[in-house]
Parts: C-alpha cells; structure tokens; sequence
C-alpha cells in the first residue's frame, strides 16, 4: 500500500515539473493590467472621477497591436472631461510597461460600480485576437453626504468643567495662602470656621454643574430632532 502511494506521488511530482517547464519554456506575451479610480468633490454638485490603467507585460515575448477598452462609464452619469476611455500601441515588449488616464465628471448622486478594462493584443504564433483584463475597482460612493467636521469647541469636551475646578481650587488655595501668610488672628478663625464650608461648596457646585450638563446637551439634541 505504502509502495503505492509513493508510486503516484513520485508520478504527480513529475508530471507537475513537465508543467512547470512547459510554461517556463514557452515564448509568449503575459499581460496584467491595474485599474484605480479616485473621486474627488470639485464643489456642491459636482464630482470628479480620475482613472489610471497601468499595463504590464511579465511574459518573455512581445505582444502586438495592443488595445485598451474602458466602456463601463456610462454616459448618462459621466461626461468625460479629459482623455479617452480608449487607448492602443503598436507592441508592448517583455517586461515594458504603458499607462493610460483620463478624467470625467459626475453630477448624478449614485453608488457605482465600474467593471474592469478589457485590454486585447495579437501574438506572432496564434491567429486569434488574445484578450486580458484589469483589477476591479471600489465601488464609487459619487456625491455621498460627506460627514460634517468637527470643530474645536472651548467649552465642549469636558473643558469647562475643568476650567471651573481651576478656578475653585485656585481661589480656595489663595485665601489659605492669604490667611496663613499672617493676615491676623481674625483670619485664621474664619478659615477655621468657613474654610470646609467653602471647600464642600466648590465641590457641590461643580457636581451639580457635571450632572446638569448632559441633561442639557440631550435637550438641546431633542429640540433639533423635532
């Protein structure tokens, strides 16, 4: 059974290294083609889609009268503005590398869906029209509602509250600095008297200020959803 086995093994082995140097051997053209596609908001209403074709030819043989083919823009969304959407050279060789780009506008708000560029070539050694074709593209969100930027606000993030605590903290620290730097006997007694006082007032005031904050911020949204 085990002699079996690696019998077909050592088979497959070989028949795969035959493979192998059959294509290793062969003298043909190997077109790979990349599409990109990039949308940029011009103004209100109007879109523009910048496209770029890379062509490659990875093979170890020249191919002829290459010819690229990108169709898939319909007219009735895009209006071309700069280039074609077709393109061809007389040969590419082995290991050269050609590009292509054009621009269009967009003024219908969609989700689309370009297709990918059919790029066709001749060999020497075969009659028949030899057919590649490029990389997908993203879908295009065209005039999509952009989300709205946001904005530093001074007294959002938390950054009031913050700035009363400064200012709570600083005044207590003052007037103990104040009474204990020798202001009399006087002083002294109405820090040791009202000194806690003032320091739980501050911390009561800011509580309350914390708790009231959200509570208005959601008023504010519910009014707006109104």
């Amino acid at each position: 059974m085990a002699t079996q086995i690696t019998k077909r093994l050592i088979s497959l082995l070989l028949a795969l290294l035959l493979v192998s140097s059959t294509l290793a051997s062969s003298d043909a053209p190997f077109i790979v083609a990349h599409k990109k596609a990039t949308a940029t908001r011009l103004k209100p209403g109007i879109e523009r889609v910048s496209v770029s074709i890379d062509i490659y030819n990875q093979g170890s043989a020249t191919a002829f009268d290459v010819s690229l083919t990108d169709d898939s823009w319909t007219k009735d969304t895009f209006e071309i503005v700069s280039g074609n959407t077709s393109m061809s050279w007389e040969r590419l060789d082995a290991g050269a590398l050609v590009s292509h780009a054009f621009e269009l506008d967009s003024k219908v708000r969609t989700l689309f869906y370009g297709a990918p560029a059919v790029i066709t070539f001749r060999v020497p050694t075969k009659a028949a029209l030899q057919e590649a074709y490029s990389t997908p593209i993203l879908p295009l969100d065209i005039l999509a509602d952009k989300p709205a930027e946001k904005k530093f606000d001074l007294f959002g993030n938390g950054m009031l509250q913050i700035m009363i605590l400064l200012i709570l903290l600083s005044l207590h620290y003052y007037i103990t600095e104040t009474c204990i730097g020798g202001l009399g006997v006087t002083c002294q007694r109405l820090l040791a008297q009202y000194g806690s006082l003032v320091s739980v007032i501050s911390i009561v005031t800011l509580f309350i200020y914390l708790l009231a904050s959200p509570s208005s911020g959601n008023a504010k949204g519910g009014k707006k959803k109104r």
